[in-house]
């Protein structure tokens, strides 16, 4: 009896062929650059998809309607802009379904797609489907089908998705002309998708827009000027989304820092390592070896590829191949660590120590107790053996203070700044007044 209520409480309104013309897809705001170009290309292929952009405390608010408020923060967020979405009066619920994405292991993407569901049965929305994104066919959608060419292109977005953030990052803080750099990402976001429909996909293609990208950025018009860099590490929703994080880059931006946030593109390497060691550490599933082992071994290829091009464009910092993130984590996490971003997050922050962004911000969830060992149970250690490394946690949660949060935050940019001008004057180099504009680039 048990197992059939199991399955009665799992039943799903599939997305049908007949919902894929007339339905619009709302999408939870994660990472809102590479979203914009998977949109694109979903749009390419007949679906009609929304990114949720909204902001605001009712969003929480209706997130902890509907979930208990011990649940994973960033699931009552997701389920919070569902709901407020739904309640705005702006769509047909009856002509909306939602995604969520799924990554197959014991996390809120796997996991809390029931809770969705249960939410949206409770707020009087449970005809509205909710499709399952997921590599692992969890889930069937006959209408909402991840074909190859699809992923292909989904793919290639997230390195030009990751370009686009490292280039928008580097960029931003320096530009003479506020806005120019977001205008100039928003058109190449299009441009981009246009490109991959039409031309098709290749690497050689990618490379050839990516040097279009580096050219097109080197263009901005910048200021000069020494600025403290700032990395951004943590659980994977708080760390990129601006909903999750209260628009913490902006802030650091305004702060007068240079953001430095690690790509999507090494949690998707970081996932397949994962997988890669479960099969060696427990025997399971032997035969996907090989193919997974492949796939990583061209995902390298492709990034050392992508790193190479930009040092030869001289103008920007390239990111950190992954073999050398899983080599500086060795001593201090096994690989099997993989619960909460596992590894990747304290290997994240050892990456950014060694390309000398010695400030870190860790962004915790609340409900993540993985995470939080990973994260800030990870921080004496890797102080220990780092003392240049100047790392703040900051918890994220329904009931965390704003005013609290920055504050932690300019604690920590004020020692940073102290820091620096104590660098620079033991190199003997004169520290300049903030924001001094020492030197135009064009």
């Amino acid at each position: 009896m048990k197992g059939v209520k199991l399955l009665e409480e799992r039943k799903y309104i599939p997305f049908t062929e007949e919902m894929r013309k007339d339905y619009t897809i709302l999408v939870p705001n994660m990472l809102p650059r590479h979203f914009k170009l998977f949109l694109q290309v979903f749009k390419n292929y007949g679906y009609k998809l929304e990114l949720l952009e909204t902001s605001g405390h009712r969003i929480i608010e209706s997130g902890l309607k509907y979930v208990h408020n011990d649940t994973c923060y960033p699931a009552i967020l997701v389920i919070g802009q569902f709901i407020d979405a739904l309640n705005s009066g702006k769509y047909d619920v009856h002509k909306t379904a939602l995604i969520l994405f799924q990554t197959g292991g014991g996390c809120r993407a796997s996991n809390y797609i029931f809770l969705l569901r249960k939410a949206l049965e409770k707020a009087g929305y449970g005809f509205v489907p909710v499709i399952s994104f997921n590599l692992g066919g969890l889930e069937n959608h006959p209408g909402f089908r991840l074909t190859v060419p699809i992923l292909h292109r989904l793919f290639y977005a997230i390195i030009y998705g990751d370009m686009l953030l490292s280039l928008v990052n580097q960029c931003k803080p320096y530009e003479v002309n506020k806005g120019e750099t977001e205008r100039l990402a928003d058109e190449l976001t299009v441009e981009l998708a246009d490109k991959m429909q039409k031309e098709g996909v290749s690497f050689k293609k990618v490379k050839e827009n990516c040097k279009m990208i580096l050219s097109r950025f080197a263009e901005i018009e910048r200021v000069k000027e020494k600025k403290v860099k700032v990395g951004v590490v943590g659980e994977i929703y708080v760390k990129y989304s601006p909903l999750g994080n209260n628009n913490l880059e902006q802030f650091l931006i305004d702060e007068g820092a240079e953001v430095v946030v690690p790509g999507l593109l090494d949690f998707f390497m970081y996932c397949i390592v994962s997988n890669l060691t479960d099969i060696w550490l427990y025997g399971l599933n032997k035969l996907r070896y090989p193919v997974l082992k492949f796939v990583f071994n061209y995902l390298v290829k492709q990034q050392k590829e992508i790193i190479a091009l930009m040092k030869e464009d001289g103008n920007f910092a390239p990111p950190t191949p992954i073999e050398h993130t899983m080599e500086l984590i060795k001593d201090f996490m096994g690989l099997g660590t993989k619960m909460g971003e596992g590894w990747l997050l304290p290997a994240e922050m050892l990456e950014l120590n060694d390309e000398g962004v010695h400030n870190i911000v860790c962004t915790q969830p609340f409900g993540c107790l993985p995470n939080h060992i990973c994260g800030k149970g990870m921080m004496k250690p890797l102080k220990e053996k780092n003392p240049d490394m100047n790392i703040v946690a900051i918890d994220y949660d329904s009931g965390a203070s704003k005013v609290n949060q920055e504050n932690r935050i300019k604690l920590m940019l004020a020692n940073a700044r102290a820091n620096m001008a104590e660098k620079e004057r033991e190199n003997g180099i004169k520290a300049e007044p903030e924001n001094e504009k020492t030197e135009i680039l064009a």
